[in-house]
């Protein structure tokens, strides 16, 4: 067994040697394209969401290095007609990009070069395993390889858009490492050769190439429209309620913290990582800080597209607001409207997406707090900065009980924000006043339709003993 060459299965044992929810099934989903035209399979899913997992699994099921029926004979996958057909049958090329780029960076090697990184250390092993093939390329080794074993690859490759996010200005080193994938994968001398079927998984797609995916022969699967693989995306809401027994976790507190990632027609996603990290804490809070992507929200937030900054502040309120996602180019450098941005926060799983409607909203408790840190963080924009400071100017003159600016700063809100058409709009004078106090979501608890003696107020903001914070009660006229 190698590193990358045939790495076996002692990933999955350790992976079993914890809380594992049993996500086997998608290997019957894989097995269905093996050999197919249909053979190449691309996966984009968030941080987080187990892809690194879904890779040590297939890795130990293909491995022909290993005998790996011990992990497998309880679990779903062993249900399935097709599954003693592939188990442990077929040479596995297991790469992690991310770890040569983070080699590279180490030993000051340029990211263009990282490629080259790559096929040097299949190539060394491949040879080390059949040295009758010293001397040819890499793929003719590889085909080589195939005759003499009468065995094909599977490539699992893990986080295949780390050079694309890396090298995000560097165009030459993008388009090397993808020609180097083509190489592989779209190759009449060598794909229908040497390549079983492939798995690829990253946080974004496969970056376009003009109006086309870079590499059109992948079927792709991404958190916009996840398909046959949408059960596998993260934890649904049976697995987590049986955790929840099993913990003696609240499981409508674990819901309102980790759930919203919903799809039409197939209901609830939750975020796995986080949920057995609530399991094991006994206790749910943000753990999305850990992550790096959280530390680009503001990158994001304040980049100068008009409406970009009111439609955040939308969000946070609680909307769900319009997104077209067709113009993204599957980068970090490439935006050419507030929709590509939204897009981009959709991927990288800070908002959720609903195919039906069109729109997109912030998935749970877990994310808003990432985004409530923005109305305390430095570094926002002068348009973010101005937007917080006229609403908490308003805030000061409802505290204040100055009802013509607070009548006056509304009323511009619902003029500015909101189409005429939706003026008089029950749920859209409600987010109108959401959206005008934003500076005091985070310091004050919010009660929706209130119950006040004469009435029903749209929106209560109650006192908050920890800031000492005045209450007030927004009524609709």
């Amino acid at each position: 067994m190698g590193t990358y060459l045939n790495p076996g299965n002692k990933g999955f044992q350790e992976i079993l040697e914890s809380e594992y929810v049993d996500k086997t099934g998608l290997i019957a989903v894989v097995n269905q394209t093996i050999g197919t035209m249909v053979k190449l399979t691309c996966i984009s899913r968030p941080r987080r969401f187990g892809k690194s997992y879904a890779a040590k699994m297939l890795c130990a099921y293909y491995d022909c290095s290993c005998d790996s029926h011990a992990l497998f004979g309880d679990k779903e996958i062993a249900r399935s007609p097709e599954y003693p057909a592939h188990m442990n049958q077929y040479h596995v090329i297991h790469l992690d990009i991310s770890g040569f780029i983070s080699e590279a960076v180490r030993t000051d090697i340029p990211l263009f070069d990282v490629p080259n990184m790559i096929a040097d250390a299949v190539y060394k092993e491949l040879i080390d395993c059949f040295p009758e093939l010293n001397g040819k390329s890499l793929t003719d080794a590889m085909i080589g390889c195939v005759e003499k074993s009468g065995r094909e690859f599977v490539f699992i490759i893990d986080e295949w858009d780390a050079l694309i996010r890396e090298a995000k200005n560097d165009r030459a080193a993008q388009k090397k490492y993808l020609n180097f994938l083509r190489g592989w994968f779209k190759n009449n001398n060598f794909t229908p050769k040497a390549v079983a079927g492939a798995y690829m998984t990253g946080i974004l797609p496969i970056k376009k190439d003009g109006s086309q995916s870079a590499m059109s022969d992948f079927r792709e699967y991404t958190i916009l429209y996840p398909g046959r693989f949408v059960e596998f995306t993260g934890f649904t809401e049976s697995e987590v309620r049986r955790l929840c027994t099993k913990y003696g976790m609240d499981f409508e507190d674990v819901r309102q913290w980790y759930d919203g990632y919903d799809f039409p027609g197939y209901g609830a996603v939750y975020n796995p990582y986080s949920v057995m990290c609530a399991m094991q804490d006994l206790k749910c809070r943000s753990y999305w800080q850990k992550t790096s992507a959280a530390e680009a929200l503001m990158t994001y937030i304040n980049m100068d597209f008009d409406g970009l900054q009111e439609t955040v502040a939308r969000l946070i309120a609680g909307e769900e607001v319009e997104v077209r996602t067709d113009g993204f180019e599957n980068d970090f450098e490439t935006f050419g409207s507030r929709d590509d941005v939204l897009t981009l926060l959709i991927h990288l799983g800070y908002l959720t997406w609903n195919e039906d409607e069109g729109t997109a909203h912030i998935p749970n408790e877990e994310v808003r707090m990432e985004f409530e840190k923005i109305l305390r963080g430095t570094g926002a924009s002068r348009k973010w900065i101005e937007l917080i400071g006229r609403s908490r100017k308003l805030l000061e003159d409802t505290l204040a009980g100055n009802g013509e600016a607070v009548a006056a700063a509304i009323d511009e809100i619902r003029g500015t924000q909101y189409a005429p058409a939706f003026y008089n709009n029950e749920q859209a004078l409600r987010y109108v006043v959401k959206f005008a106090y934003i500076a005091a979501i985070d310091q004050y608890m919010k009660v929706e339709e209130l119950p006040t003696g004469r009435g029903i107020a749209a929106v209560g903001i109650a006192y908050d003993p920890k800031s000492k914070k005045h209450s007030c009660v927004i009524e609709r006229i």
